[in-house]
């Protein structure tokens, strides 16, 4: 019996992970279908629960529905919970198992792509959302000197500083709205564009949450954002002197690990990375 996988995401017309997760499910001959479920919000809990169908290994998640698959699901795995935010669920004899791969992939991209280790370097993330809180947590994970949090709704970032501030976190991370960013941007090393800011297709394809003016040239940009591959972020990035990376590896990375959460088998990364790349080439 063909197996189904698929992603859920509202809009979706963005998404790379059809692509090349059929790619790695062919090159390793897993009879395996992959898919892209536009799914909006009221339709997702409905949704989530056909997961559980026989013929279903599970699926990915990207915005806006990473955090409310937390209450969806069965069981959870520790990081998800503590990230408070899941993107990715397993199917096991139909219970769902809800798993965060954002933040390991977040990390291996920055360290292995970006050749930049972020321990006892200061960090501005800019979101609130899914992404941001996983790749928060990865930051505060690896030792950062200094997190700041930006977002448009400084409430937001405040509860995810508050969350990522507890047990092992402290001290924690600080928080303001996006037009504070005037004492903070240029003094970080790293700068992490978490939002759905720049996004083709998204609420607002040509803002950068950052203007090249409060960039160091110093720093690292990178951008979650995969589409376009330089977005308005890196384009300032760039104009300001600074290192530039886009989100593509975090995608491939994090898929990798889903990979192998629904398969068993290690995820082929180059064919992921060739197919995702064909793909955006031929957009």
């Amino acid at each position: 019996m063909t197996k189904r996988l698929g992603i859920f995401g509202y809009p979706l017309g963005h998404s790379l992970s059809p692509a090349f997760q059929q790619a790695a499910l062919d090159e390793l001959k897993i009879d395996a279908l992959f898919d892209a479920w536009r799914i909006a919000p009221e339709e997702f809990a409905e949704a989530v629960n056909g997961l559980r169908a026989d013929d279903c290994l599970g699926c990915c998640i990207t915005l806006p529905h990473k955090e409310a698959a937390l209450e969806l699901v069965d069981e959870l795995d520790p990081v998800a919970e503590e990230i408070g935010a899941v993107n990715t669920i397993v199917n096991n004899n139909g219970q769902l198992k809800g798993y965060n791969t954002d933040a390991p992939g977040f990390l291996r991209g920055l360290r292995e792509a970006a050749e930049f280790e972020p321990e006892g370097r200061s960090a501005l993330v800019i979101g609130a959302g899914g992404a941001a809180r996983a790749i928060v947590f990865a930051l505060r994970e690896a030792g950062v000197s200094r997190l700041t949090i930006a977002n448009r709704t400084e409430e937001r970032a405040q509860n995810l500083a508050r969350d990522m501030s507890r047990g092992r976190f402290r001290p924690g991370a600080t928080s303001l709205e996006i037009d504070q960013l005037a004492n903070t941007a240029p003094y970080a090393d790293l700068i992490v564009n978490a939002s759905s800011m720049g996004l083709s297709g998204g609420p607002s394809p040509e803002e950068t949450p950052v203007p090249a003016e409060l960039i160091s040239g110093n720093a690292l940009c990178y951008d979650a954002v995969y589409v376009p591959t330089m977005t308005p972020f890196l384009i300032a990035a760039e104009d300001a002197g600074a290192r530039v990376a886009g989100g593509l590896s975090m995608l491939i990375y994090q898929g990798a690990e889903g990979f192998k959460l629904w398969t068993g088998q290690d995820a082929p990364i180059e064919v992921m990375f060739k197919a995702a790349r064909e793909k955006l080439a031929g957009r």
